[in-house]
């Protein structure tokens, strides 16, 4: 742990690491497109799939989809009517409109990327158990203060909760930085003049389970030194307010678990950073 963190800060961070990548519990199904394992299924939901999939087939304790002869987009269109179905059952909440990337597994999503399976909507990624990626972005003042913004009570995931300073789930077809910036924009007002020295800080991947299925996401951090004065504005309705917190606070909110975990997950990743420091001191 960095020696310049303040003791009571250094002390939660393995915590908030923790509770991002969360045991899963033993009896998911495996989803198998032709072999390769892309996602994994509640038990509780096979019955239901199967109504809304009939030509999926349950073998070697796994569901496999034959996709043989297909393509990108017409995987899309299959298992996209597949989540139409399921949403009109009430399965899919959260409907967003937005697609998300299904890439071909790697042996560490966190440093490489696999190709494009198929595009889905984001909402469906975690009843069928897929892997999604996220940008967040650190925001920090001098004086060692970072900016973190609350959710808006709206927001379909962790209403109320704190956040880092952007974030958002990354769109098929859209590059990182892109994203990064972008978010940046739109939910806090981050100029494209200051965002432009946006810096990444590696990738860790949250798994655990909700209410909607495996949450299962590589979750790509950045870090962004904001000018002095500098006051962040919300323009897409996503945020309710920001907050500047010095490391003590910081330390306080995460210990009281006022942050979403990934957020919290996020904030202690990049306080370990080897460039850390030099972020803080700006």
């Amino acid at each position: 742990m960095p020696t310049f963190l303040p003791p009571s800060l250094a002390a939660v961070m393995p915590r908030c690491l923790q509770l991002a990548q969360q045991p899963l519990p033993d009896g998911l199904i495996p989803l198998r497109l032709d072999g390769l394992e892309i996602g994994r299924i509640h038990p509780m939901r096979q019955v239901l799939l199967a109504q809304a999939w009939p030509e999926l087939e349950r073998r070697d304790g796994a569901l496999w989809w034959d996709a043989r002869g297909l393509d990108a987009d017409a995987r899309s269109e299959r298992i996209g009517a597949v989540a139409l179905e399921l949403k009109a059952r009430g399965a899919i909440p959260g409907w967003r409109g937005e697609r998300f990337a299904c890439e071909h597994p790697v042996d560490d999503p966190c440093t490489r990327r696999g190709e494009v399976l198929f595009r889905l909507e984001r909402a469906a990624f975690r009843f069928f158990g897929l892997m999604s990626r996220a940008v967040h972005i650190n925001g920090f003042l001098p004086g060692a203060r970072l900016v973190c913004g609350r959710r808006a009570m709206s927001k379909a995931t962790d209403p109320g909760r704190l956040d880092n300073l952007a974030a958002g789930g990354l769109p098929a077809d859209e590059d990182l930085i892109g994203c990064a910036r972008r978010e940046l924009l739109e939910e806090a007002g981050v100029p494209m003049a200051i965002s432009a020295s946006v810096q990444p800080r590696g990738a860790l991947r949250s798994t655990r389970m909700e209410p909607e299925g495996l949450h299962d996401e590589v979750l790509h951090v950045f870090s962004l030194q904001l000018p002095a004065g500098f006051t962040p504005r919300n323009g897409d309705g996503e945020v309710s307010e920001f907050l500047t917190l010095d490391l003590e606070s910081l330390a306080q909110r995460l210990a009281a678990g006022e942050f979403s975990l990934d957020a919290a997950a996020v904030s202690a990743f990049g306080l370990q950073h080897p460039h850390a420091l030099a972020d803080l001191r700006g």
